[in-house]
């Protein structure tokens, strides 16, 4: 059974919901997702953890902090959720946006993180952020008054997005629209991260996960590799894309599962 909360940070109010008992796993989403991105995976995974599915900060049922958004606030967010559930250590699985920052909460708190999964995660150095200044946006779209700038936000994603699957689009976009005009201050926020400065601090067991599909991060997993600890696992995703988490929830539940038994008791 799947339980709704609230816990108390620096910047608000965070929601999250839990179910299973066993070592801690936070789930935490991309953007403009919630934790709704991980419905179907909970089930799998709290047979043998106890799974803390998360809104991160500014988005779902989370406060939205009137500042700029930034990978570093998004981090202090999970990390006084952890403080507030008292947890020694847990693991952090984080998709896209969710998994730079659940790599910046490694990197500052080394003592909380057990394990890491990065899914879908893109390289962020020096070089990204110059190319992206000229980057069309990923979810920004003009404001309308007659609603159609939802229109424009389904038809930018469905790209990404496999044919045949209305409902994950149908699901991401009831995400953004809680987002509201700062929808895009997510995606802001990972291109404006200087990762190439924080990734040698990460130091837990780590695996990198990306779906065969996702042509916007699975060119960057070798990056990510020679970057992070010796040791790093990584593993690609049959038929997936950019949604691998709710694309096929089995599939991303059963590899994350698989790889965490070995590092969490």
């Amino acid at each position: 059974m799947t339980r709704k909360h609230y816990a108390d940070t620096r910047w608000g109010q965070i929601h999250y919901v839990t179910a299973g008992d066993g070592p801690a796993v936070l789930l935490l989403h991309q953007t403009p997702r919630s934790w709704d991105e991980y419905r179907d995976v909970i089930p799998a995974m709290a047979t043998a953890f106890r799974v803390i599915a998360v809104d991160t900060l500014g988005f779902g049922s989370s406060d939205s902090p009137d500042v700029p958004w930034s990978i570093e606030l998004f981090a202090d967010g999970i990390e006084d959720l952890i403080d507030a559930l008292g947890l020694e250590s847990c693991a952090i699985v984080g998709h896209h946006t969710g998994g730079v920052v659940a790599m910046e909460v490694a990197a500052r708190r080394p003592d909380l993180v057990s394990a890491l999964v990065l899914s879908g995660v893109p390289y962020v150095d020096a070089d990204r952020r110059e190319a992206v200044k000229s980057r069309p946006s990923i979810d920004g779209v003009p404001l309308s008054d007659d609603g159609s700038h939802y229109q424009h936000l389904w038809e930018k994603r469905a790209p990404y997005y496999p044919a045949g699957h209305s409902d994950l689009l149908r699901r991401l976009v009831a995400d953004g629209v809680r987002v509201g005009p700062r929808i895009e201050e997510g995606h802001l926020a990972v291109n404006a991260y200087h990762m190439e400065d924080r990734i040698s601090r990460v130091s837990p067991p780590t695996l990198v996960v990306c779906g065969e599909l996702d042509e916007f991060s699975l060119p960057d997993v070798p990056r990510l590799l020679e970057a992070l600890p010796e040791g790093t696992k990584s593993v690609t995703l049959p038929r997936v894309g950019v949604p691998t988490v709710d694309q096929d929830p089995q599939q991303f539940s059963g590899v994350v599962a698989d790889f965490l038994s070995l590092h969490l008791r």
